[in-house]
């Protein structure tokens, strides 16, 4: 009978995804086998407001007028703190739910811990969401300096570069636009483009009728990888990422489908065109194998050091989209396509959740997935419950046997980050 209830979930995986990645907590029967012990959490921050005022570059790409954010640039909106404190309650109702803690718990330093990157969307986002998650606890997020300036350990940035690296790494990001490389990458986002240009208005734009810009179409994209900055690159990738990323946040703020694109009216075919371009970007610049264990090796250290604190139940990390996909990377996470979602990599305020499973014989096992709220989710500011959970989809370890339960042995999975770390202190 257990083998038949096995198989019957795992054919409703196959069959209707959808219903299952919508389900966070376990069954009875997976419960009656493994006892959750811990979790450590990446998250990447919630909505923020882009840098599109007045004279900026972003600004002057189109003629109409970015929405009235309620923060500053670059800071947490109202409605990002919103949706980071249903989050939060979600994580509550679900760990209590699973036996982790008690409701209203007051945990010892020990058990718990609050990480953010020195920002303040990011020390905000982590706020938020301990509110809702332990809102008699009164967490304190840690961060290491004054807002708002990047710590090392959330910072993507290269601490080894050679020119061995340098050529390791062209050849790596270049195989991602097949024979025709970096102009293959900018090929296949050709219809991304036109949709982002007609959009913008952009030949109406202050850019093109000063004569900077008037369409997407420089694909000859360079690619900068120097000592402690960030992989940075110029051409029509990056011009069209930063209106990538405001049309997408302007997408979850503004309520109105046809005045978040300017009037136009879009598919959410075209919204996902759009959003195409920031998951694109962000793969060249920090997805590459050699380049993703470089920029992310702090952040492996710190959560494989999570996951083996002994005392440790609950740990939450707050950073970047760049930290999640340099993570993911390196750790050899399969390649993967979010449904219900125009960003199909590294959603707003989407969560790398590992979870530490123990059986009866004391084994340990990692589950590794990425926690999100849909679209819908994001731009309704639907509440969040066992009932209405936010989306879940399993990552697979490329080269790794996860059990029947999709749970990986806690051995495998700390091999992988051993082999991370690894590759980055080879690097020349």
């Amino acid at each position: 009978m257990i083998k038949r209830k096995k198989t019957f979930r795992i054919l409703l995986l196959l069959l209707c995804p959808a219903v299952m990645m919508a389900q966070l907590e376990r069954s009875q029967e997976f419960r009656s086998e493994y006892k959750l012990k811990e979790v450590v959490i990446l998250s990447r921050h919630n909505i923020r407001s882009p840098l599109s005022s007045n004279g900026s570059a972003l600004s002057r790409l189109t003629p109409h007028k970015w929405t009235e954010w309620s923060s500053a640039p670059s800071e947490l909106t109202l409605r990002g703190g919103i949706l980071e404190t249903m989050m939060g309650q979600f994580f509550r109702k679900w760990l209590v739910e699973e036996g982790l803690f008690e409701e209203n718990h007051v945990p010892t330093a020990d058990e718990l811990n609050f990480y953010a990157n020195s920002m303040q969307r990011t020390i905000a986002t982590a706020q938020y969401f301990s509110s809702g998650f332990m809102p008699v606890a009164n967490i304190r997020v840690n961060h290491r300096f004054s807002p708002s300036k990047m710590d090392p350990v959330f910072f993507p940035r290269l601490t080894k570069v050679s020119d061995a690296f340098q050529t390791q790494a062209l050849k790596e990001i270049a195989a991602m636009g097949g024979k025709k490389g970096i102009v293959g990458i900018n090929e296949k986002l050709e219809d991304s483009y036109k949709v982002i240009a007609k959009v913008l208005d952009l030949k109406d734009s202050p850019a093109c009728k000063e004569g900077e810009t008037c369409a997407f179409d420089d694909y000859n994209t360079q690619i900068s990888l120097v000592k402690d900055q960030e992989p940075n690159m110029t051409g029509s990738l990056k011009l069209a990422n930063s209106a990538s990323d405001a049309f997408i946040l302007q997408y979850y703020e503004e309520p109105d489908t046809v005045k978040a694109a300017f009037c136009h009216s879009i598919t959410k075919s075209d919204w996902e065109k759009i959003a195409k371009v920031k998951d694109v970007y962000g793969d060249v610049l920090f997805a590459a194998p050699i380049v993703a264990v470089n920029v992310a090796h702090p952040l492996l250290v710190y959560l494989q050091d999570e996951l083996n604190a002994s005392a440790r139940k609950f740990t939450f990390l707050c950073g970047h989209d760049s930290n999640i996909a340099s993570v993911n990377a390196a750790l050899g996470i399969e390649d993967y396509e979010l449904p219900h979602s125009i960003e199909k990599k590294t959603p707003i305020g989407c969560k790398l959740v590992f979870e530490k499973w123990e059986n009866h014989e004391g084994k340990s096992y990692i589950a590794v997935n990425l926690v999100y709220q849909s679209t819908r989710q994001l731009r309704e500011l639907q509440m969040l419950t066992l009932e209405h959970p936010p989306m879940v989809y399993p990552l697979k370890l490329g080269g790794l046997q996860a059990n029947d339960e999709g749970l990986y042995s806690f051995e495998d999975v700390q091999s992988r980050f051993n082999r991370a770390i690894r590759e980055y202190e080879e690097i020349k």
